[in-house]
């Protein structure tokens, strides 16, 4: 508890940096509530001032949150600790991580020899042969290519965007529920999170508006396979959503279309509708390799500018030797085969799984990607109700802000007749949670 640790300090940044130690140390935990301004000022014989600079530092690094009467908290995700998945128990089906199966993927053969170079890449960042192949990625899906550049990864991509866009403390609209890695990243940027609504089709229209009203200075968001719900854009949703972005040019809309290859639905894209500002991500860890940190951009020129510049700045350029890889495999016919069947494999498995959990009278979603979201009312409950029959899936709240909860079950690895026995073991388990809370 905060109780238990004791903050030091005389200046804002002792203070803070007394804070920042407990959260590193353990001393506080996540959702542990700190002093009152005045109090805690009282207590280190400082200025109310002095402790309310103090927190507000907290707040932009994304170690605290102010819940209004609730006062401030340690933030569930504090930047100077990453939240990691728990263990999967042994002897348990994990059905929780979002990853593919690895039975769809290729094996990874880096190019070789390698002949050394003098200096360095930052004048020619990006191999020719693998930018080609990343225009006519973007460009299949009616993407503008003409800007096109690579990260480390997808949320690489994001974090450098935001934080070149973005002062601390300034607002973000992302999906809820949404991808967890991305809802603990805004916050260690300094970056507050607005929640907007998700339904079957992506982003709730009203929902987006009311966010970009309120002042949001970017957008995050999957236009298929979401996270963890799989939605994706229909067409119309997409137009819906075009025309209330259209009203607000100055906003940096993301899309991170980390499924373009097994998300099992077609691209209705933000990033093909003509916006002022804008940027899409796709990665290649969910159909070729989960080592592969390297993630194709394609954005407007302004928004190339400054990724670049900050990434010239830092790394660089992404590793030529990952580059030549990803390249080669992105050309083989045989891997885009496997990644073919891996995309109808995915398919079929979601589908027997929602069929299976609908046979129960239990309603799901997962329309494209690799997961199953399953409403409930009582998480806790219901995982570790699974977890006693032998399965392991994730508690919702890691996906949520203010969305109801849920359960994700990822689907990419259960085969149809295990479905049906998953499917079977959740309605038992609805029903003792059922007779233990009263219904």
């Amino acid at each position: 508890m905060a109780a238990q640790y004791s903050i030091d300090g005389t200046t804002a940044k002792g203070i803070a940096a007394s804070v920042e130690r407990g959260v590193a140390e353990g001393g506080l935990s996540p959702g542990d509530a700190l002093p009152p301004v005045r109090r805690l000022a009282d207590e280190l014989g400082v200025s109310p001032g002095t402790v309310a600079t103090a927190y507000k530092e907290l707040r932009q690094r994304g170690l605290v949150v102010t819940r209004g009467r609730g006062g401030t908290v340690v933030a569930e995700t504090p930047s100077v600790a990453s939240r990691r998945p728990p263990r999967v128990p042994q002897g348990l089906v994990d059905l929780a991580g979002g990853h593919p199966d690895p039975a769809f993927l290729p094996v990874l053969r880096p190019p070789s020899p390698v002949t050394p170079v003098y200096g360095s890449h930052r004048a020619a960042p990006r191999l020719a042969a693998l930018e080609e192949v990343t225009r006519q990625w973007f460009a299949r899906d009616g993407v503008p290519a003409r800007h096109v550049t690579f990260a480390h990864g997808a949320l690489d991509c994001i974090a450098r965007l935001l934080s070149t866009e973005l002062r601390p403390g300034d607002p973000v609209a992302v999906e809820d529920p949404g991808f967890h890695h991305l809802l603990d990243l805004v916050p260690a940027l300094g970056l507050r999170t607005v929640p907007v609504t998700v339904d079957g089709e992506g982003l709730v229209p009203e929902s987006l508006r009311a966010a970009l009203r309120g002042g949001v200075r970017a957008v995050v968001c999957s236009p298929r396979g979401q996270s963890p719900t799989g939605a994706f854009f229909s067409r119309s949703r997409r137009d819906e959503l075009v025309a209330v972005l259209r009203d607000f040019p100055e906003v940096l809309v993301v899309e991170d279309d980390h499924n373009a290859e097994i998300g099992g639905a077609a691209a209705h894209t933000l990033a093909a509708a003509g916006l002022a500002r804008w940027a899409q991500v796709r990665t290649v860890s969910k159909h070729l390799g989960i080592d592969l940190r390297w993630a194709g951009v394609a954005c407007d020129a302004t928004t190339l500018a400054r990724h670049d510049g900050r990434m010239l700045m830092t790394s660089g350029w992404v590793s030529h030797i990952l580059q030549e890889t990803v390249s080669g495999l992105l050309r083989d016919e045989a891997v885009r085969a496997l990644v073919t069947r891996g995309e109808a494999a995915y398919a079929e498995r979601r589908t027997a799984l929602i069929d299976a959990l609908g046979a129960h009278r239990i309603r799901s979603v997962g329309a494209s990607g690799l997961n199953v979201w399953v409403p409930v009312r009582d998480e806790s409950a219901v995982v570790n109700g699974l977890r006693t029959q032998g399965w392991w899936v994730a508690a919702g709240a890691r996906f949520r802000i203010a969305s109801p909860p849920a359960v994700r079950i990822t689907s990419s690895t259960l085969a149809p007749a295990d479905a049906v026995r998953l499917a079977a073991d959740f309605a038992e388990v609805l029903g003792d949670a059922q007779a233990t809370y009263g219904g």
